[in-house]
């Protein structure tokens, strides 16, 4: 029974991704909503997240947790939204424009995904982004456990 639980354990996917925007800039939209690529790939076990396309697909029907910050000045509205496979708004940051300096705002969540089901981050539109070399716009998640 032991070596059974012990294979078991050795046998869970081992899933976990950290990601930021990256670069030295700022991103911003003024018609329509445009998907936000991570490239700054600080962790992607299992790769699981696609650098490339900015999706992070779920090997396994599992629960796991996802987190996201944004940053951006505060001249104009702020915004960093969570979609599951392209459609569904699971979890938004947004923030309005609120004078000089800059600001961040973060979200997550437990999520039950399915194999195969996707998340990705969107801009919406009329809003921005920020991020330089020190990670300030992220998007990260790991498994907690398979189901």
């Amino acid at each position: 029974a032991t070596e059974t639980e012990l294979k078991a354990i050795r046998d869970v996917p081992k899933v976990a991704f950290a990601v930021s925007l990256g670069g030295n800039g700022l991103r911003k939209t003024t018609s329509g909503s445009q998907t936000l690529i991570y490239k700054d790939v600080l962790t992607n076990i299992g790769q699981a997240y696609n650098s490339e396309t900015g999706v992070f697909t779920a090997p396994v029907r599992g629960v796991y947790y996802i987190r996201f910050t944004a940053n951006a000045p505060t001249d104009f509205p702020m915004s960093a939204v969570l979609y599951k496979n392209g459609a569904s708004i699971q979890l938004i940051a947004h923030e309005q424009p609120s004078g000089e300096g800059s600001d961040t705002a973060s979200n997550g969540a437990t999520l039950l995904l399915e194999q195969g089901d996707t998340l990705s981050m969107q801009l919406w539109h009329n809003t921005q982004i920020w991020d330089n070399s020190n990670h300030h716009s992220t998007f990260s998640g790991f498994l907690l456990f398979p189901m």
